[in-house]
């Protein structure tokens, strides 16, 4: 089925700030036929992302970063954690030129070749938001220290890890954000192709 099988009955937005919140009445077709009754979702539309895991394969070391997140909060969840850096995709930005901005802002890194990695939704039953995921080349000699943008709140903490050590946040169920756990399983799966693709 594809987007011919959903019936817009009436869209509203229901909240507008910081982001927005949108109401939708719908139908959509049924797996045995015919529609169901109609539905009444909301849509959290945050925008689209742009995800980056610096990886020094010369040092075989990986960068991530730590920061508060409300919604860790909220959920009980740990609120300083463990990330990859992101940033959302303002008008007409590229997600390369997104991965590479934020690469500068967040961690001051300048990332060398990009590897796509994956694009997927973040909350697919309500929220809008997809994540372009990539590796990034670096130089992690000298990573680290506190960055971010005061106009914006941020307050990052910088993180060089051995691989290993990477690895083991992961097995040991350290990671609690569905982008950080892409990004690093990614990299375990595909960590020795890599190297041998950044030899030299």
């Amino acid at each position: 089925m594809d987007e011919k099988d959903v019936r817009i009955l009436e869209r509203e937005s229901v909240y507008d700030g910081f982001f927005r919140i949108d109401r939708y009445r719908l139908q959509h077709r049924r797996f045995e036929g015919g529609w169901t009754q109609e539905l009444t979702r909301e849509v959290f539309e945050r925008g689209h992302a742009v995800a980056l895991l610096p990886y020094d394969p010369a040092r075989d070391e990986v960068v991530l970063i730590e920061q508060f997140r409300i919604g860790a909060f909220a959920a009980g969840e740990a609120p300083w954690q463990t990330e990859v850096i992101a940033g959302i995709i303002e008008p007409g930005e590229a997600p390369d030129e997104v991965a590479r901005r934020e690469s500068l802002e967040e961690a001051g890194l300048e990332p060398g070749e990009l590897v796509p990695i994956s694009r997927f939704l973040v909350s697919q039953g309500a929220v809008t938001e997809t994540v372009q995921l990539y590796c990034g080349r670096v130089d992690a000699a000298g990573a680290g220290g506190v960055h971010g943008l005061d106009q914006e709140g941020e307050d990052i903490r910088v993180l060089v890890l051995p691989f290993a050590a990477a690895e083991a946040l992961v097995t040991g169920g350290r990671i609690s954000n569905a982008v950080a756990l892409v990004a690093l399983q990614w990299l375990i799966i595909n960590r020795e192709s890599l190297r041998a693709r950044w030899a030299g």
